[in-house]
C-alpha cells in the first residue's frame, strides 16, 4: 500500500499512530487557499475530530518523492472543497502536503 494510500485510510478510520508514523516530525501542510500552515499535531489533532470527511479521493500519481491526490471534502460546517494536493517524501515520510482549494457551491 501506498504512503498516501496508508495515510488516508489513518485518517479515515482515525488511526493516530499511523498518522505519527507516516508524518515527518518537520512536517508542514499548507493550504494555499487560506494561507493557514499547520504542523503535525496540528494536523492529527484535526483529523482526529471529525471534520475532515473525504469522498472519490483519487491519488494520480506516486512515486518515492512525490505524491498527487485529488478528493471531495465535506466539513462539519457543510463545507464541501474539491482539494487537490501535493505530498512530498522523505525517508519514506510525508514531510509537506501543500493544497489547493476549490469551494463546491451548496445545494
Amino acid at each position: 500500500m501506498s504512503i498516501i494510500e496508508r495515510l488516508g485510510k489513518a485518517i479515515d478510520i482515525k488511526d493516530e499512530n499511523t498518522m505519527n508514523e507516516l508524518l515527518h516530525e518537520d512536517y508542514k501542510f499548507t493550504m494555499h487557499a487560506s494561507g493557514n500552515v499547520l504542523k503535525k499535531q496540528d494536523v492529527i489533532g484535526w483529523a482526529m475530530s471529525d471534520d475532515i470527511n473525504r469522498d472519490r479521493v483519487r491519488i494520480i500519481y506516486e512515486n518515492d518523492e512525490i505524491g498527487i491526490e485529488h478528493a471531495f471534502v465535506t466539513f462539519n460546517d457543510g463545507n464541501v472543497q474539491a482539494v487537490m494536493g501535493v505530498y512530498t517524501f522523505k525517508d519514506g515520510q510525508v514531510i509537506a502536503f501543500e493544497t489547493g482549494a476549490t469551494n463546491i457551491p451548496k445545494e
